[in-house]
């Protein structure tokens, strides 16, 4: 379970680092630069240290990637302009552990107990209480639906990306390392994003927006470590040894262990809800820790 809660702390600088690297550089172009930056270090980790490109799991770790790091991380860059950051996360958070262990549930047998299950709902509606709007969006038809699509596809995203790194594991036993299994994973990602910034960048044409990387490649660096890089290898690891339905709603809690970086580095007060929600989401991971 430690690697669950160091990917909650890693992912939760990182949620900083990726909106200011987003203002800086634009969303899908901060996406790329984090991710192609994590690919080459988990580069060097793979080929020096690790299997590198071996293992008859590769195709499924790429395929995860393709939907985890590729679907999405888009998918999540799309939902927030259109239905902000906070339903954005939300959506990523609270549809992710379900999805995933319905898909898991089916699709490869494994069974959660009802101590599990219910210690999971808990953290979600921890993190719900803590993240759910104050105001109703005043949005028209057409972008609520498409914020709200694009929302629950980043969670299917990330629960979907989940479930087929437990399938490589089943493949790979115990033969490949964090390390590499997120290099392998990074492949498909960073071929996914890179197609969709040059489709992007196609459409827009000289309407493309102008991109600040003087100021803004310290917070892509920050990006492409504490999120891809170490962050993801912390995912990989507890996904390695456990399954998704009990390491997702731990990583659920993302969204609250940004409370004390957004306020002591950006100056954003937390709210009551917050922390009751927060307390309520952290006993919840406390006793998932326990009863497994």
């Amino acid at each position: 379970m430690i690697p669950s809660f160091l990917t909650v702390g890693l992912w939760a600088f990182t949620v900083v680092a990726a909106s200011r690297a987003a203002r800086l550089v634009g969303g899908a172009a901060a996406n790329l630069g984090r991710l192609a930056l994590a690919t080459m270090l988990l580069a060097l980790w793979a080929h020096l240290f690790g299997k590198g490109l071996q293992g008859g799991s590769l195709w499924w770790f790429v395929l995860s990637g393709c939907i985890g790091f590729g679907l999405g991380d888009i998918a999540a860059f799309e939902a927030m302009p259109r239905i902000g950051p906070r339903l954005t996360s939300l959506a990523v958070t609270c549809l992710s552990p379900p999805i995933a262990a319905v898909i898991e549930w089916a699709w490869l047998g494994t069974r959660l107990t009802h101590a599990q299950m219910i210690w999971g709902a808990v953290i979600l509606v921890g993190v719900a209480v803590a993240l759910a709007p104050k105001e109703h969006l005043h949005l028209g038809r057409r972008g609520l639906f498409v914020g709200a699509l694009c929302g629950g596809l980043a969670g299917f995203g990330q629960g979907f990306g989940a479930v087929l790194s437990r399938r490589a594991y089943q493949i790979a036993g115990h033969t490949i390392d964090a390390g590499t299994a997120t290099y392998q994973r990074a492949i498909g990602g960073v071929i996914i994003v890179a197609a969709f910034l040059i489709f992007t960048n196609w459409r827009q044409g000289e309407r493309a927006p102008k991109r600040n990387w003087r100021a803004g490649w310290i917070w892509v660096v920050a990006h492409a470590l504490t999120g891809p890089t170490l962050g993801v290898s912390c995912f990989q690891w507890a996904l390695s040894t456990t399954p998704s339905g009990i390491v997702l709603p731990i990583v659920a809690t993302t969204p609250l262990a940004v409370i004390p970086f957004a306020y002591f580095m950006e100056g954003d007060r937390p709210s009551v809800r917050s922390l009751v929600g927060g307390l309520i989401a952290v006993a919840g991971a406390v006793a998932l820790t326990l009863v497994h």
